[in-house]
């Protein structure tokens, strides 16, 4: 037997959301209620239910008037295993986001879609909407398994590629609440038309193993109070990291034989992104490598993790609920334990993986059947028309016209599936006449780049992100060009806060909302999301991010490792260090473009000994703090 700690209890000592879940009756109140008055938002207990049906209470900060109500609105997200998307739930979405939201739909970065927008009176005309489209919300948000995520490309003859998409569909079903409330409350206790129930998920929900499952009230795996916080799940195939696994609570990697049979999955558990700003006990982390499980132990297996999180999590600090600080804190073996006794078996030796490449999977594929799939950039997952865009046009003329299967991808981008290799001209002529480029044509910059709504919407959000991020790439293009690096490229993200949405911390340039038009730098992840970043700058205001940049570019250009596969720019920030990077950067003097040579001014030495330190300390040149300095001072007298 193994001795584990004494599970918090939430009824004795527990943060105030404890106490919020335990008074809803199984996720019904006080949003069943609310629903019914004729108010523009919801409480704020009513605010904290309504995030396990899939909604978050937002309002528009631009529409703001002093003494006057907010402009309440609500986000609506779906929950969808692998980002599937059957073509009837994307038209009743397209339709939805001009009826009910802003006339836009997002792509999320767990390969969901959110409507932005929405009002209170319109909120159950929406969810009844989506559920009857063969979608859903629930549990899309909240403190439970959120959407489980598997690689958006559709193969029909690689074999596990196939198995990847079946488990994410059977976990996201072991996980799913069964509280009645979701269908009670939005579409008046009416069920869903589903198919047979699962007979393996079934069984795996009466099985209690060693206290995995409780056997009164709705909620088997999930009891009372849900989990500490939210908890993310993903699946791939080995060297598929189309969906960051090393971000996920848990990540399972399939596992086949030779004749491309399943045998069973790697486990990774202990990722998670978010943290929070000048908390030094919050910090980004990736997952650990847990074991092996075989393939019959997969559903016993995931219940013995959740259950581990759920009475061994955090439910008195929100700041430490995640189950990364539980594996932090306890270390990988002692987690590893627990989780089998309550499995009432052990894990086997971790199977040899290749090497994890970030895919994107976009243009045109055979999908292995004498089919084709077809990937689509979004950027910044926004689907809208502007003037020289149309591609919320261009996507729902496809839909209407051919009824084309959708997986959403990890990196906000689509594709479709299914397409007769005889439709490809004229659904290529669609996309061409509606200005969507193909993938060669597109900046890598751009593609390889993500960004979180952020303002004017979230209530997180310190600044902005989704609107800031196309001119910011702007700005790093110009000046990659400037220095002569034409050609490169590197995975940028951007979020408006620190939680991380974005995947900020696993991008080799990363910019984290830190105050008004102010980032925290973050550099030397890989590209292929294996490696976390690391702070490099405090406080950049975006004005400054050429003279932030340029040395490091500068420096890359004449110190990268030539190779088989040339240095990328994070692989070269975590080679120097950041050390180098910072010093390189005090000394670095800039082109005479910027600063003309013949130019001299004298200070006194202790004068110059501060200037150094400081600017090495910020990572800007002594250049550019004499100049601003200067020119305050002249400003003062003039």
């Amino acid at each position: 037997m193994v001795n584990t700690p004494t599970p918090v209890s939430p009824v004795q000592k527990s943060s105030k959301m404890e106490g919020i879940k335990e008074r809803s009756h199984a996720l019904r109140e006080p949003v069943a209620t609310e629903i019914l008055q004729d108010t523009t938002h919801f409480t704020e207990e009513g605010i904290q239910i309504l995030k396990f049906h899939g909604s978050y209470q937002q309002d528009n900060r631009d529409n703001r008037i002093k003494g006057q109500e907010k402009d309440y609105q609500f986000m609506l997200r779906t929950r969808n295993a692998g980002g599937f998307i059957p073509p009837q739930l994307y038209l009743a979405m397209d339709e939805m986001s001009d009826s009910f939201g802003n006339h836009t739909l997002r792509v999320t970065t767990r390969q969901g879609f959110q409507i932005h927008g929405i009002l209170k009176k319109n909120l159950k005309a929406a969810i009844a909407t989506i559920v009857r489209n063969m979608g859903s919300t629930l549990g899309a948000c909240g403190d439970l398994n959120r959407n489980v995520m598997a690689p958006p490309a559709p193969y029909k003859d690689k074999p596990e590629y196939v198995i990847a998409r079946e488990y994410a569909d059977n976990i996201a079903d072991l996980l799913m609440p069964r509280t009645g409330a979701y269908y009670e409350i939005w579409l008046d206790g009416e069920r869903a038309i589903t198919g047979e129930p699962n007979p393996e998920i079934q069984a795996a929900l009466s099985r209690n193993g060693n206290g995995t499952v409780f056997h009164e009230g709705e909620e088997p795996i999930y009891g009372t109070y849900y989990m500490p916080r939210k908890f993310k799940c993903a699946i791939t195939v080995p060297g598929d990291n189309s969906i960051d696994l090393f971000s996920q609570d848990v990540s399972l990697v399939v596992i086949t034989n030779d004749q491309g049979e399943l045998q069973g999955f790697n486990v990774y558990a202990g990722g998670g992104l978010g943290r929070t700003h000048n908390k030094e006990e919050t910090f980004a982390r990736i997952a650990d490598e847990i074991g092996y499980v075989e393939k019959d132990d997969i559903y016993d297996v995931m219940k013995a993790i959740v259950a581990t999180q759920r009475d061994y999590g955090d439910r008195v600090n929100r700041r430490h609920a995640r189950m990364k600080y539980l594996i932090n804190d306890w270390g990988v073996e002692k987690f590893r334990s627990v989780v089998e006794s309550f499995w009432g078996k052990s894990f086997q030796p971790f199977h040899p993986l290749p090497d994890w490449k970030y895919k994107d999977f976009l243009g045109w594929h055979d999908q292995g059947d004498g089919q084709l799939f077809l990937g689509i950039s979004i950027e910044n997952g926004r689907i809208h028309d502007t003037e020289t865009l149309k591609l919320k046009t261009a996507l729902r003329e496809i839909e209407e016209e051919y009824a084309l299967p959708i997986r959403l991808t990890a990196n906000h981008n689509l594709v479709f599936y299914d397409i007769d290799p005889e439709l490809q001209p004229d659904i290529q002529a669609i996309l061409d006449r509606c200005g969507i480029k193909m993938e060669t044509a597109i900046d890598p910059l751009v593609r390889y780049s993500m960004a979180c709504p952020a303002l004017p919407t979230c209530g997180l959000a310190v600044t902005e992100s989704e609107r800031a991020m196309p001119g910011i790439l702007d700005r790093i293009r110009a000046l990659l060009d400037k220095v002569g690096l034409e050609q490169e490229h590197f995975v940028t993200r951007m979020t408006g806060c620190p939680n991380g949405c974005a995947r900020p911390y696993l991008a080799e340039l990363g910019f984290v909302g830190q105050s008004p038009s102010s980032y925290q730098i973050w550099l030397g992840a890989d590209p292929h999301q294996t490696r976390l970043a690391q702070p490099y700058l405090d406080n950049l205001h975006i004005d400054n991010l050429e003279a932030a940049l340029e040395p490091l570019f500068v420096y890359f250009k004449q110190e990268k490792q030539e190779r088989v596969e040339p240095e990328s720019f994070g692989d070269f920030c975590d080679r120097v260090g950041f050390d180098a990077l910072r010093r390189y950067a005090a000394a670095y003097q800039p082109t005479p473009a910027k600063v003309r040579g013949k130019y001299r001014v004298g200070i006194r030495d202790e004068v110059y000994d501060r200037l150094k330190k400081h600017a090495t300390e910020k990572g800007v040149h002594m250049s550019e703090i004499s100049s601003k300095a200067i020119e305050a001072y002249l400003n003062t007298i003039e």
